[in-house]
């Protein structure tokens, strides 16, 4: 993904707008949203969209929520259930 000047210094100063613990209402809110859930679809974790945004973990959980993102299941080894030796 080829990220041009102008992307980064707008994700940048929205990141710089929306400090930890401030409100995020109306249409800062709506445009927050739909960016964490393109990033979101595009791979990123919640972890990487909170600590890029500068948000907690639920934070983004929340926002992916409310914009209706399908959310992934838990990564990381599962465990299965042991098959028995012969």
């Amino acid at each position: 993904m080829r990220v041009t000047s102008a992307h980064f210094h707008e994700e940048a100063r929205v990141a710089e707008t929306l400090k930890k613990g401030s409100r995020v209402t109306g249409p800062a809110r709506e445009k927050l949203a739909a960016d964490l859930k393109r990033k979101y679809e595009s791979g990123a974790s919640i972890r990487a969209l909170a600590e890029e945004t500068g948000r907690s973990y639920g934070f983004v959980h929340r926002m992916l929520s409310e914009a209706d993102v399908t959310l992934r299941g838990r990564g990381g080894a599962t465990r299965g259930k042991k098959t028995p030796t012969p």
